[in-house]
This record gives C-alpha cells, sequence and structure tokens, in this order.
C-alpha cells in the first residue's frame, strides 16, 4: 500500500511529522483527520514529484507548455467571486462552524466542497494561516480579490466578539439579499434589450440586402422619388458602403465617454444624471439607498466600529455623489456628531431615512433603524422595477413600430409613385 509522509498539529499547535498507508492522498488526509490532527503538507513518500502527481491524477490538465506565458497568468489570475458565489461560501462555512467542527477542520472540508467561483486553493491557504496561529480576517485579509474590507472587517468583528457562525450567517443573508437585487435589475433590462437588438438586426437586414434590390426597379423607372424614400436610399447607401465608420464612431464615443466618466466633474456629472433621469433614475436612487442602509447596517449589527463601518460603506458605494455625502459624514462623526445630521445637510438622502436614522440614534439601535430602511427600500425597488419594466415594454414596441412603419412607408410610396407614373 503507498505511504505518504505528513506534518500536522495538534489542537495545542505541537508540530507532528510521520508516515501514514492509504490508497491514495485524499483517504491519508481522512486518517490523519481521525488522529485528531490539523494536516499541513501530505505528500507521497516516493517524493515531492510523486506526490503532486499523485494529486493531480484522475484531472484533466490543459497543456501549459502549449500556452503563451502571457495567456497562461491571465487563466491562472483569480477573479472576484460573484455576490451568489460569496454567499454559497459564507453559508457553507457557517454550517460546518454550527456542525461543531472546529474552524481549520472545516476550512479542510471547505477545499473538497468546491463551491463555484473561489478556488479550493483559498480554503486551504486559510486553513494553513489559521494553523499557524493567525486569525481568520488575517488570512483573508492576504486574499483581497476574493475577500472584501467588508467582508474582512466583518469576520474581525465576530472573532473579537466571539460569534464567528453568527456573523457569518448574517453576511451570507447580507450577500444573497443583495444578489437577489442585482438578479432582479438584471431580469428587468433583458427583454428590452433582446427587443432592441432584434429590431435594430431587423433594420440592417432590410437596408443591407433588401432595400438594394428594391432600388434596381426604381433605378430602371427613371423617375422622381418621394422624399422618405430618397432619404432612406441614401441611408442604405452609406450603411452599404462605409458600414466600417459605426464601430470606428462608436469605439470614439466610447473612448471620449470614458475618459470623461475618469474625471471628478464628469464622474459627479454621469452619477447625477442617473439619480435624477426620469423612470430609471428612481429604481437607481432605490437602489443605492437599500444598499447604503443594508451594508451600514450590518456592519454595525456585527460590532464593526462606526468610523470604520462608514469607511467601508463609503468604499463600496458606486455613486460618487454619495461617497463624498459619505465621507463628510465620517469627519463630522469623528468630531462627536450624529450620523443624522450631516447626511441631512447632504441634501441626498431621503427623509425617511434621515427620520429613522435619527429614532435609531436616540433609541440606541442604529443597526435595527437601518436594516428597515434597507428594507423598505428594497421592498420599492421591486415594485419600481416592474413599473419601469412595464412602462419600457410598450414604449420599444412603438418605436420599433415607428422604424418599421418607416420602411414601409418609404418602399410603399415609392411603389405608389411608380404605379401612378405606369396608369398616366
Amino acid at each position: 500500500m503507498p505511504q505518504f509522509t505528513y506534518k500536522a498539529r495538534r489542537r495545542s499547535g505541537e508540530l507532528v511529522q510521520d508516515v501514514v498507508e492509504a490508497n491514495d492522498r485524499p483517504s491519508a488526509l481522512v486518517q490523519i483527520e481521525r488522529l485528531g490532527l490539523f494536516p499541513v503538507m501530505v505528500e507521497s513518500a516516493r517524493g515531492s514529484g510523486a506526490g503532486r502527481a499523485e494529486r493531480s491524477a484522475g484531472r484533466p490538465r490543459p497543456s501549459a507548455g502549449l500556452l503563451p506565458p502571457a495567456l497562461r497568468e491571465l487563466l491562472q489570475r483569480k477573479r472576484r467571486p460573484k455576490l451568489q458565489e460569496l454567499a454559497t461560501f459564507t453559508q457553507q462555512l457557517t454550517n460546518l462552524l454550527r456542525a461543531g467542527m472546529p474552524l481549520a477542520s472545516a476550512l479542510n472540508s471547505m477545499s473538497y466542497l468546491g463551491t463555484k467561483g473561489i478556488p479550493p486553493e483559498v480554503s486551504r491557504q486559510l486553513k494553513q494561516d489559521v494553523m499557524e496561529g493567525k486569525g481568520l480576517s488575517d488570512g483573508m485579509a492576504k486574499q483581497p480579490v476574493i475577500f472584501s474590507d467588508l467582508y474582512i472587517n466583518m469576520v474581525r468583528a465576530g472573532e473579537q466578539s466571539g460569534a464567528l457562525s453568527d456573523v457569518l450567517q448574517r453576511m451570507a443573508t447580507h450577500f444573497e439579499r443583495f444578489a437577489e437585487v442585482q438578479h432582479k435589475f438584471t431580469s428587468a433590462l433583458i427583454y428590452p434589450a433582446v427587443v432592441c437588438c432584434v429590431g435594430v438586426l431587423i433594420m440592417v437586414f432590410f437596408m443591407t440586402f433588401m432595400l438594394p434590390r428594391f432600388m434596381t426597379i426604381f433605378d430602371g423607372m427613371k423617375m422622381e422619388l418621394p422624399a422618405a424614400t430618397k432619404f432612406l436610399v441614401g441611408l442604405s447607401r452609406f450603411f452599404s458602403g462605409y458600414w466600417w465608420t459605426i464601430p470606428l464612431v462608436a469605439a470614439a464615443l466610447l473612448i471620449i465617454y470614458n475618459r470623461y466618466k475618469a474625471t471628478d466633474a464628469g464622474r459627479r456629472a454621469i452619477d447625477r444624471f442617473k439619480m435624477n433621469a426620469p423612470v430609471f433614475g428612481k429604481v437607481v436612487r432605490l437602489n443605492l439607498f437599500g444598499q447604503f442602509a443594508r451594508t451600514l447596517g450590518t456592519l454595525l449589527q456585527n460590532g464593526v466600529p462606526v468610523l470604520t463601518a462608514l469607511k467601508i460603506t463609503e468604499q463600496v458605494m458606486p455613486n460618487r455623489m454619495l461617497r463624498e455625502a459619505i465621507a463628510h459624514t465620517r469627519e463630522e462623526v469623528t468630531d462627536g456628531k450624529t450620523i443624522a445630521q450631516p447626511l441631512a445637510r447632504s441634501k441626498l438622502f431621503p427623509q425617511l431615512m434621515i427620520d429613522l436614522i435619527r429614532i435609531g440614534e436616540e433609541t440606541g439601535d442604529v443597526p435595527g433603524a437601518l436594516n428597515n430602511v434597507a428594507q423598505t427600500y428594497e421592498n420599492e425597488l421591486s415594485i419600481a422595477l416592474r413599473v419601469m419594466t412595464n412602462l419600457i415594454e410598450p414604449a420599444m414596441i412603438i418605436v420599433m413600430a415607428l422604424g418599421v412603419g418607416f420602411l414601409l412607408f418609404s418602399v410603399l410610396s415609392a411603389m405608389f409613385a411608380i404605379t401612378a407614373n405606369i396608369a398616366r
């Protein structure tokens, strides 16, 4: 039977090195854990090279030697997990801890659960850090691509209060709520986007392939075409002869937009437009206010200091105007003022939110007040998304009908003109 050398630690932290017999490496890990040890390193007794081969047996590997170094680095680079993926990871870790597993053993099990979007190496590295006596939050701070400042500070607060599993449960709920809001927002835009794309493709097909065939008929008649038909013919010839200018113009506009957005004045103007746009602006405002209240309330509820909580909330907010208002609020809170006063002076936050936060400060339950605010705006956001979708759908249909109607009118008016000319 194959032998595996291992290094492990006892619950006291003492390092142990020994050999175990097992069919494969996973079986060796199970035997080591049954001994009450936390494995740090397990390799085949035949050597580290054989151990690596054993670990990768049965797993398809890409032919890395055939890929350019830059492409290999790009494929191996970690991406930031989605909200739902982070919620699943957090919920799984919470379940293991509440089942009575020690933190190191729970992280070891997490490396085999295979959460989508979070590589197993993340859990293995966290387990290694915990085995070395570091805190879970310290290990997460070494992986900023996976874990945000919000996540790290909440875990640190849970470690300090001794209620890590409760904090992780609240975080899992927090990310699930945000993922649900994000899904609703995306779903509301899918139908209008599909209708718009189909409409554009139909008009491009007609202008590029169908109209030139009608042009052969019009050219043979040697007659004056109606104004609408002339405009459509000129547009069709432009698309046919100078189609390559469209992607160039689109790319130029995108570059100009991104450069303008990169400036402070540009980003502020764009964010202000998003908040004040008709129909869409209400959805944006409700989403921002709900995100602010939910994030700040969750941080404060888990024991994060108010100044740190405001700093993290400022960093996660996507709107420049709200970020500046939160930064100003944090400065005034440092001077001993309440949260509600500077928020009210910014004139960006709704009066309902200000009043509820003020009541929470008077009763000593700011997290509860913020969570109530978040729930209120999340419910209003669901209604606003349905209203926006109900308004966009008929608007898109009207625009499509006008576009197709103009195409038909341009062609049919020319056909009627030809018929009248022949009749004379």
